[in-house]
């Protein structure tokens, strides 16, 4: 009995030490943890500043447009690299290490929405996986899907272009490709089918692999592709929007942080749409489309830091808009002027029109710098990968010594009023009595109304029993078909004597550019001149005289010497 308290004493005591031992660890897990999280803090405030001290670094770099003779300058920019491309050309505009691999981050769900449209419809309804949940990078964006959910493609694009949402591109991925992997494969493929030669896809929400990577040139291509669906474009200018609950899935509030979008801080008036990306290794990263005046622009923005990524973006709008512009080659084209031409014309009245044969495309535009006027471009004519109705399209080139830069194309079309069509006319009873009276006056056997009709039109009634072809139309179109390939043929041959025609021009400036010491001498000629005429007698005997008598020759005269130094050029 007497142990009793002091047992209970003991007990209480080891318990109370027990306390004291937590909360002394639980202050020293707060004070390392508060340590941490501040030195954390300055270390990623100082890396960020060297970030940032990289980018104004980069300004300096080279832009290679801005090396082309007569080319509008472009800004300098932080971007490791940058384009900026004409939609409907094609033509690039402004190029910076445009072909350098470099990590595209988030901007990789263009091509992922891209395949989706292109292959399936948007109100079709996809599951959920687990597997497409947890291939999501922890850190990584996301919209909050939970497996078992099923949701439609539409709903789906809205949760990867606005919020960035990687397991979305999975559920897309599983639902169309059949796996992750073999969706993107389709995303590599449709990349070479665009034209993209230094691009390849390892996921398709662009979370980091040392294998993922692409070009601004390759997403100057993507994008251009992109912004053609007007869905696409409509999502990709939305800075809010929220997928209301269904019996399938759940509230799906999204949310931007692109501020080129309209009501953000750094909008931008002509936006047509526009895709963020960011991770450590890529840095900031930016696929953007703005239209003005019927040019479509463009621009893709590589490895910069934020917010320099948008007003890098809209710094190469404004440069693209203030320093070209579209025209309509039909109204500078003289080198292939058809409709002036009498001899693309038909007002012979062979076709039975006066109509041209031939006529440039006018729904067609080519860009050019304000610096440069049409007939500093250079022209051929093409057949490959012609536009439906088109027989030939002329390509238009910006030439210099070290570039040549397509400016963009318009089409040959053939007119087709032109062309007759072939006539079938009905014959009727009085033409049939015709043919019969000639058949009898030429002892011929007359041919029977029943041999002259064929056994379906003996009992109609609208006087139709048969067709024929009027010959001569065949030779009308027959000739028709004739001329076209003169034409084009023409066509051909004045382009290269156009191009020999620029050519030998630049060769004449740059020879009249050069120092008068420098240049090379002209010919002498070839009507019997004194620098070509033949030495006379005297002058023979001149040079007869310079040997001495041992049969040595005589050093001749300079004036001798340069005569035939003329002579012998």
């Amino acid at each position: 009995m007497y142990n009793f308290p002091m047992r209970d004493f003991r007990k209480k005591t080891e318990k109370k030490n027990k306390i004291i031992l937590r909360a002394i660890n639980t202050l020293l897990t707060f004070i390392v943890c508060f340590v941490s999280f501040f030195a954390f803090s300055e270390s990623v405030h100082a890396t960020q500043d060297e970030f940032n001290a990289e980018a104004e670094a980069r300004k300096s770099e080279e832009v290679q447009t801005n090396n082309i003779e007569n080319w509008p300058q472009g800004p300098r920019i932080g971007a490791k690299a940058a384009i900026l491309m004409e939609a409907n050309t094609g033509t690039i505009l402004y190029a910076k290490d445009i072909d350098e691999h470099l990590y595209p981050a988030s901007i990789t769900k263009l091509m992922c929405c891209l395949v989706a449209v292109e292959n399936c419809d948007t109100d079709k309804l996809m599951t959920v996986s687990q597997l497409a949940v947890d291939s999501n990078d922890p850190d990584g964006s996301c919209m909050g899907l939970r497996a078992g959910e099923s949701i439609t493609l539409e709903e789906l694009l809205y949760g990867i272009i606005i919020n960035s949402a990687n397991e979305a591109c999975n559920v897309v991925a599983e639902n169309i490709g059949g796996s992750i992997e073999g969706y993107v494969d389709m995303m590599n493929e449709r990349a070479k089918e665009l034209g993209c030669t230094g691009t390849h896809f390892v996921t398709p929400n662009g979370l980091h692999n040392e294998d993922h990577y692409t070009t601004a040139h390759d997403m100057a291509l993507i994008g251009r592709a992109f912004f053609q669906y007007d869905l696409l474009c409509k999502i990709a200018t939305t800075s809010s929007y929220t997928i209301k609950e269904t019996d399938t899935h759940q509230e799906f509030p999204l949310h931007s942080k692109n501020k080129l979008y309209p009501g953000q801080e750094l909008a931008y008036a002509d936006l047509v749409g526009s895709k963020t990306g960011f991770t450590s290794h890529s840095r900031q990263t930016l696929v953007s489309c703005a239209e003005r005046g019927g040019m479509r622009l463009v621009a893709v923005i590589l490895m910069e830091e934020t917010p320099a990524q948008f007003t890098d973006t809209a710094e190469l709008f404004d440069y693209g808009f203030s320093n070209f512009t579209m025209i309509d080659p039909a109204d500078f084209e003289t080198g292939y002027n058809i409709d002036n031409s009498g001899f693309f014309n038909s007002s012979s009245g062979l076709f039975g029109s006066t109509a041209p044969l031939l006529s440039i495309g006018n729904s067609t535009r080519i860009v050019l710098p304000n610096t440069l006027t049409f007939d500093d471009l250079t022209s051929h004519v093409s057949y490959d990968d012609l536009n439906e109705g088109a027989v030939a399209k002329i390509e238009y080139t910006y030439h210099t010594d070290t570039v040549d830069i397509p400016m963009g194309s318009t089409d040959i079309l053939l007119n087709e009023s032109v062309i007759p069509n072939f006539d079938f006319q009905p014959l009727n009873q009085s033409s049939i009595s015709s043919a019969e009276a000639v058949s009898s006056d030429s002892g011929l056997p007359a041919a029977s109304s029943d041999a002259a009709l064929p056994e379906t039109d003996k009992s109609s009634d609208n006087g139709t029993e048969g067709k024929m072809i009027k010959i001569q139309h065949i030779f009308m179109f027959l000739a028709a078909v004739v001329a076209a390939i003169i034409i084009i043929s023409a066509l051909v041959r004045r382009a290269k004597k156009r191009k020999r025609r620029i050519y030998r021009r630049k060769k004449n400036q740059k020879r009249s550019s050069l120092p008068s010491n420098h240049r090379r001498p002209a010919p002498g000629r070839r009507d019997g001149s004194s620098a070509n005429r033949k030495l006379s007698g005297q002058s023979r005997a001149g040079l007869n005289r310079g040997r001495n008598n041992s049969g040595s020759k005589r050093t001749p005269s300079s004036g001798s010497r340069r005569r035939r130094d003329i002579h012998f050029k």
